[in-house]
């Protein structure tokens, strides 16, 4: 186990906030050097400021992390410093009332969810939403993608619904495609909000009651229809809801709908839209989807596909402060324990992400039985058990959660202030979206912190990519959410290997 006196964790357990070693030590650094530190480590020679190009110039960059495969390194960290605030992007924004929107969707954006000002990414993604282009919105998490797409998809609708008067119950204009149940159900609450006295029915689906609504359907005039790829898939192809007058296509989180996992079945359900119509698609994604071509290439033109970047895409969160400590696996539960009971203490809602759900709920048990109120929500979960727990977390009910991936994308908690990977990520993706669920445009974003234990080898080279990316503001390379195809390519190079050896064997 870990010692205890490791100065990281008696800095980290601090009675203030787990955030006092990561901010002492810049206090001090700024005192002493007055320079501002862009990543502090244990060996404060490896330390890195603002304006310091000494390493960036070295041929080969000396990493913190670079020896941590020796079992010395336990108790060695690395800390990556919050560069920005997230509101720092509304600087000089103009109003959303001055960008000829309809004046009750300007309130609403106002009074429902406290915008009143457009981000360079809104402002571009509504420009060549409402010139009806098939649009890629592509940009870090956080930065306000939902309203990036939705402010004009309801200003779009407003006219749009006027034109076809007439439709038949069941016939909505609009679909939104989503992952995942929670993540549908958040959009839907958003529409709801913003289309809120424009005379717009949003009506959300989500899997668990498909069955039923098949034998029991309800008909209804619908404008807005958003759910899981699942649900919304059977429902439109049995005929129940109706496809002929949808003018908008949304895939939110397009980046995981487009991987091997949801790839036939989205390749084959968004052939049944009428895009030579005039039908338009909006893509929207915290990372570059990798599979767009191969899905619709055949559909539309994907040479012509509008794209808006955010200018953080690829790139460590520049709004968090991000913490990397080696320790032994035995050790992780005690230093959690220690970090919940400090966080708790100074009301810092805290969530907890695991690889595992047996390594979920494991936590959930711990922390409950060492005082520490804690829910836990995974996939495994009945939804509407999955959804209650969320809620109470987002209520402030509890203020630490125990999850997995599943709530790692696109859920918007704001509430959040810290998040402990007590298993670190496995791919660079899960890592870029557990980050985003703290230091988001419109929440509480100031001191959010992110504590990362690094206790298996495997986890190593994923380490020291984030790190590389830290010390040169470079891109993080490999960005790719389609964990499908990067598993089945393991798998094939393992199998090609083991034959390989086998042919050398005979061969003997």
């Amino acid at each position: 186990m870990l010692s205890l006196n490791s100065n990281i964790f008696k800095h980290i357990v601090n009675r203030t906030s787990c955030l006092f070693y990561a901010s002492t030590a810049a206090k001090k650094i700024k005192t002493k050097e007055k320079r501002e530190p862009l990543i502090t480590c244990k060996n404060n020679k490896l330390n890195l400021y603002l304006n310091d190009t000494k390493q960036i110039d070295q041929n080969e960059i000396v990493l913190a992390s670079k020896g941590w495969q020796h079992y010395k390194a336990k108790g060695d960290y690395f800390i990556i410093h919050q560069k920005k605030d997230a509101s720092d992007i509304l600087k000089d924004a103009p109003e959303y009332k001055s960008l000829g929107l309809n004046p009750v969707l300007v309130k609403n954006l106002d009074e429902k969810h406290d915008i009143t000002k457009a981000t360079k990414l809104q402002q571009e993604a509504i420009k060549e939403i409402l010139d009806n282009q098939h649009v890629l919105i592509a940009a870090e998490t956080g930065c306000g993608k939902t309203h990036a797409f939705l402010v004009p998809l309801i200003e779009r609708l407003i006219k749009e619904k006027q034109q076809h008067a007439e439709r038949k119950f069941n016939s909505p204009l609009a679909i939104i495609l989503t992952p995942s149940r929670e993540l549908a159900e958040q959009i839907a609450r958003m529409a709801e909000d913003l289309s809120d006295g424009l005379d717009l029915n949003v009506k959300v689906l989500v899997g668990g009651s498909t069955k039923r609504k098949m034998m029991d359907p309800s008909f209804e005039d619908v404008d807005i229809l958003i759910g899981s790829i699942g649900a919304i898939s059977k429902l439109t192809t049995t005929g129940i809801y109706r496809i002929d007058d949808i003018k908008f296509v949304v895939l939110d989180e397009s980046d995981t709908l487009l991987d091997d996992s949801f790839h036939e079945k989205i390749t084959y359900y968004v052939r049944k839209f009428p895009f030579h119509l005039n039908t338009q698609l909006v893509l929207v994604s915290a990372t570059m989807p990798t599979s767009i071509d191969d899905v619709f290439q055949s559909i539309i033109n994907t040479e012509g596909l509008k794209k808006v970047v955010g200018d953080d895409l690829h790139k460590i969160l520049p709004y968090i402060t991000q913490q990397f400590i080696r320790m032994n696996k035995t050790g992780r539960p005690e230093q959690l324990l220690r970090i919940a009971k400090s966080e708790v203490n100074n009301k810092r809602p805290l969530i907890v992400f695991s690889n595992k759900t047996a390594t979920c709920d494991y936590i959930s048990i711990f922390l409950n039985n060492n005082g520490i109120n804690c829910i836990n929500v995974n996939g495994d979960m009945l939804h509407k058990i999955r959804t209650g727990r969320l809620d109470a977390f987002q209520n402030g009910e509890v203020n630490v959660l125990s999850t997995t991936d599943c709530l790692g994308r696109g859920i918007n908690t704001m509430r959040a202030r810290h998040i402990v990977n007590f298993d670190f990520p496995l791919y660079i993706s899960d890592y870029i979206h557990r980050c985003g669920r703290i230091g988001r445009l419109g929440g509480i974003n100031n001191n959010c912190l992110v504590t990362n234990f690094i206790s298996s080898l495997l986890e190593l080279d994923l380490v020291r990519k984030i790190e590389l990316s830290a010390r040169t503001n470079f891109e993080l390379q490999n960005v790719d959410a389609n964990i499908g195809k990067i598993l089945r390519t393991r798998i094939e190079k393992e199998i090609e290997k083991y034959e390989n050896n086998m042919i050398k064997s005979h061969a003997r």
